[in-house]
């Protein structure tokens, strides 16, 4: 069955009209109407592969508590994040908008920098509508105080600052003056055990601790990221694995992701939970994450990049157990909550992202977005439909039908030119809508991502993938 069967559409709309009588006899009965919002949960993992999930047919990964959370929602096959790389994502996430809107194209550096403090935060907006907020684990979008995430909207935070950092404690890095410390809202605090684990206790703590207002919680895992850390209790279990270290960390990220499914469970909050989970990017080659059958991994502008694992489980208002297909992005999560918090608008600026629910239930048979665009310093891309354009500054552009080739290898720009003209032309005019980036990355970095774009373009491997592989290559070749 899938999501436009005529049937499941008869049966939907029925569900709906069940719902609906049961929310207006829920505002007639109640005191206070807040009681019919659900609670809304973001979990974000960091560099996890688009193949490295049971529900996205990977065999050698187990993760039966991320399927058990597809089987009861809805599965996006062509779901995209703004970014390839983490700050700016979780800059469109949070905003809902694209973030080269407002200059954070690449990922910020670590001193002064961080998401403009005038755009308005998806957590901002539900306080507004009575909500509880809180974030835990990685923000990754600012590190000073006019930044951090107590001052964007969240009553709570329970994380780290920084892009990445050891899943155990560490004495160098737990301190008062670093960014990647443990921070309980503004407060360093040493912290025991493994991060993962002591994340999901933090994400537990609060959600018993919520009492009868609706939440609003961004749980942000750092899992998958490297460093490679796991506990031996999840080494052991996968001896012998050709990719052990990812495959006890995925078992480990999946294994806390049902301990909180698991609470909201127990605690009665399942069926109206509306919960959103995905990738912040694409697989990272670092970490040995797999996007098959996509080219391109984390930092690239190929489908391997962007594309990400997404589900989004809504059990009172959507039937769980489907697959969807068209185009969507990881902006459509901002919209699609504020919808379902009650609320018409935004008070910040537009947002680029739609609700998905009107997708969801089949009250519209168009695809949530007809095009896509996305953009880092020199690489840019845009999806029209199923046609992909990448374009690689000072080297030119390839045009895709990801239609019937999803490796992106065959290039039709002589044989669809006014397709290409078209989708250039479209790429140019979004970015006349864009601010200048604000900052840049670092030179080594931005001339390895070159390398390893053009090899893509020229479907051939990279001379090198890291900074020191380069200089050994240019040392070579002299």
């Amino acid at each position: 069955m899938n999501v436009f069967d005529p049937k499941h559409t008869l049966l939907n709309f029925l569900k709906k009209l069940s719902v609906s009588l049961i929310y207006l006899a829920a505002m007639f009965f109640s005191a206070d109407a807040k009681e019919a919002k659900p609670n809304i949960l973001i979990i974000l993992l960091d560099d996890a592969g688009y193949a490295d999930f049971g529900f996205m047919g990977c065999e050698d990964l187990e993760t039966p508590n991320i399927d058990r959370l597809a089987d009861r929602g809805i599965v996006f096959t062509d779901a995209h994040v703004t970014a390839t790389v983490c700050s700016p994502s979780r800059a469109g996430l949070l905003t809902g908008r694209y973030q080269q809107r407002f200059g954070h194209e690449c990922n910020i550096p670590p001193e002064d920098s961080g998401m403009d403090p005038a755009e308005i935060t998806i957590a901002d907006v539900l306080k507004t509508a009575g909500y509880q907020t809180y974030m835990i684990g990685k923000w990754h979008v600012g590190n000073r105080s006019s930044y951090h995430p107590n001052t964007r909207g969240f009553d709570e935070f329970y994380g780290f600052l920084e892009g990445g950092r050891d899943y155990f404690p560490n004495a160098e890095l737990d301190r008062p003056a670093s960014y990647k410390a443990i921070l309980r809202n503004r407060q360093q605090i040493d912290f025991e055990g493994y991060l993962t684990d002591v994340f999901t206790d933090q994400a537990i703590r609060y959600i018993e601790a919520n009492g009868e207002s609706p939440f609003f919680m961004f749980l942000s895992y750092n899992a998958v990221h490297t460093p490679m850390h796991a506990k031996q209790e999840d080494l052991d279990r996968y001896q012998g694995h050709t990719r052990q270290k990812l495959a006890a960390m995925t078992w480990n990220v999946d294994q806390n992701i049902g301990r909180v499914l698991d609470k909201l469970e127990e605690l009665q909050l399942s069926e109206n939970t509306l919960i959103f989970f995905l990738s912040d990017n694409g697989g990272a080659e670092s970490n040995q994450s797999s996007n098959e059958p996509l080219k391109g991994w984390k930092g690239n502008k190929y489908e391997g990049g962007h594309r990400v694992p997404f589900i989004v489980s809504w059990p009172l208002q959507i039937d769980g157990g489907l697959r969807y297909y068209k185009l969507t992005s990881a902006l459509d999560i901002f919209a699609t909550s504020i919808v379902a918090a009650g609320l018409e608008k935004t008070p910040g600026n537009p947002l680029d992202g739609v609700d998905l629910i009107p997708f969801l239930s089949g009250e519209s048979t168009k695809a949530p977005h007809d095009k896509l665009f996305w953009r880092k310093d020199r690489m840019a891309a845009m999806r029209h439909g199923y046609f992909k354009l990448v374009r690689l500054e000072g080297f030119g552009y390839r045009l895709y039908s990801l239609k019937d080739n999803a490796g992106e290898d065959v290039d039709l720009s002589e044989s669809h030119s006014g397709q290409l003209a078209s989708m250039i032309k479209d790429l140019k005019e979004w970015e006349a809508e864009l601010a200048s980036p604000l900052w840049y990355e670092d030179e080594n970095w931005n001339e390895v991502t070159y390398e390893i774009h053009q090899a893509l373009m020229e479907n051939r491997e990279p001379h090198y993938i890291t900074p020191n592989q380069m200089r050994a290559y240019k040392a070579e070749i002299k």
